[in-house]
């Protein structure tokens, strides 16, 4: 039985989702294209929340590395669709207080990719894949909601920390600013 269009579509999807994933994470990993390899990426990662920082650049940097680059070739597609939306929903969680467009600094972007990466782990990869080449032997129905699953929770927990940590330093700032605030009514009064 040949190809359908269903199957050269998703190959199309696969290899532009995966190519654009896997070459936004070799910017975290290793600086390729215009990047800042983890030491500088590491260094963001600490400015907006995600401590370590280093530990979660390369997090970061590997699923969408890893995950795009399976996609692309459309193995272990749930476990890699999984990875790449779980990285993309990070990413949107730094640019949602921005709104949802790109242009002034939303997350349209990291949701895009990260909602094609899952439709795609969810739809499968079609037959111009290694899935299909080797019996689907990591690609099997159960290694969808698991895969989800398990990405779902370390994703939480990692957005869960880092707003908790933004929360604390506005509280800090706050507090500092209510401080220096009373201070100077203080000196002004004397």
């Amino acid at each position: 039985m040949g190809c359908s269009r269903l199957d050269v579509g998703l190959l199309l999807l696969r290899l532009g989702a995966g190519g654009v994933l896997a070459a936004h994470g070799t910017q975290k990993l290793f600086g390729w294209f215009g990047g800042h390899g983890i030491e500088g990426t590491g260094q963001f990662m600490e400015s907006i929340g995600y401590r370590p920082g280093k530990a979660s650049a390369t997090a970061a940097g590997l699923s969408e590395t890893g995950g795009g680059a399976l996609l692309a070739l459309g193995l272990a597609t749930p476990a890699a669709g999984a990875a790449a939306a779980g990285a993309m929903a990070g990413a949107a969680a730094v640019h949602m207080p921005a709104g949802f467009f790109a242009q002034s600094g939303g997350y349209e972007y990291a949701g895009f990719l990260g909602l094609t990466a899952a439709g795609l782990a969810i739809t499968g990869p079609g037959r111009l894949s290694l899935d299909h080449a080797l019996g689907h032997a990591v690609n099997r129905g159960w290694m969808v909601p698991t895969a989800f699953a398990v990405t779902a929770a370390a994703t939480a927990a990692v957005i869960g920390m880092r707003t908790r940590r933004l929360r604390e330093i506005a509280e800090a700032q706050a507090l500092e600013e209510a401080e220096a605030a009373a201070q100077g009514g203080a000196s002004d009064a004397t």
